[in-house]
Formats: C-alpha cells, structure tokens, sequence
C-alpha cells in the first residue's frame, strides 16, 4: 500500500491510500478520486514531505491494527466537523485513520467475492444465496443497476486488497 496526500480545487487536503502508483493513476483516469470533504472531483497529488521517522523518544504508539478482532470496540471519539468550516489537517487524518479501522472491522466479518459481486448481491437480494455480508468488485453501471433493482451497495472508502493477497 502507499499513501498520498491528495488536494481538491478548493484546498482541501486529505490522505488516500493505493495498491500502488499505478492504481492512483488509474483510479484518476477514471475519475474515481473525490475530495471527503467537499465532493469535488477535480483532485491532485498535494505536495508531501518525505516521512522521516522521529526520534526513539518522540514515537508515538501505535498497535499493529491488522488482523482485526471481529468483536469490535466502539470508534474512537473523533471531532466531526462542523458546516463551514475546514478541520485541521491532525483532525482530518484523525477522521480518516478511524474510517480506514471501521473499513478494517467490517471487512473481517464480509466475505471477499471479487468480481462477481453484482451477480453474488442479486442472489443474496433474490434469496437463492445465503444471507451474508459481502464486498468485491463492479463497475459503475453494475453498482447503478442493483440500487435501480432496490438492491442496496455502497463504494469503500479506501482499496481493498484480496485476504490472499496480503503477506
């Protein structure tokens, strides 16, 4: 995974992760990059500095958060911002980093079905396949096909890479 910071029109600066830089640029082609804050589309890479680590004595502790437990604790209590106004960038990443651990929990407890997931979320809806939460991969007009059929699906906030992928 690498991590950039990404910048809407309007300045709004926010973290987004990838597969790779080849899957930014991708996902960017295809105009699927929007800014959280404001739904902007027209977003960028924003200028990062490089992560230098900080000295032994100025960490700060972070437990590994892979895998997650499926009985999941409470979010963490993390300021939503308010209309108007534009949080802090230790705010924002605050916010994104709860997100990205929400996605992680409930991912746990989804099977992963790929590319046949319009087809595996009609069958559930139609009820000649189990009950179950799932997540994979659909094009837009499969996506708009299930909502137009009543069938409810909802885009991760950030990549998802197969179980069987992760070493």
């Amino acid at each position: 995974m690498i991590v950039f910071d990404l910048a809407c029109e309007s300045g709004h600066v926010f973290e987004a992760w990838f597969g790779s830089s080849g899957d930014y640029e991708d996902q960017r082609g295809r105009g699927l990059l929007m800014c959280p804050l404001c739904g902007s589309e027209k977003v960028d890479k924003a200028v990062m500095a490089p992560r230098v680590g900080a000295k032994s004595n100025q960490r700060e502790e972070r437990p590994n958060r892979l895998p997650v437990p499926v009985n999941v604790p409470p979010l963490p209590d993390v300021p939503v911002p308010m209309a108007g106004g534009t949080p802090d960038p230790k705010t924002i990443k605050k916010m994104i980093r709860a997100l990205a651990e929400a996605q992680s929990r409930m991912l746990e407890s989804s099977d992963y079905v790929g590319d046949r997931f319009a087809d595996e979320a009609r069958a559930i809806h139609h009820g000649e396949s189990e009950q179950r939460p799932i997540h994979g991969e659909a094009t837009i007009d499969q996506a708009r096909s299930l909502a137009e059929d009543g069938i409810e699906v909802a885009p991760l906030p950030f990549p998802v890479l197969p179980r069987d992928s992760v070493n």
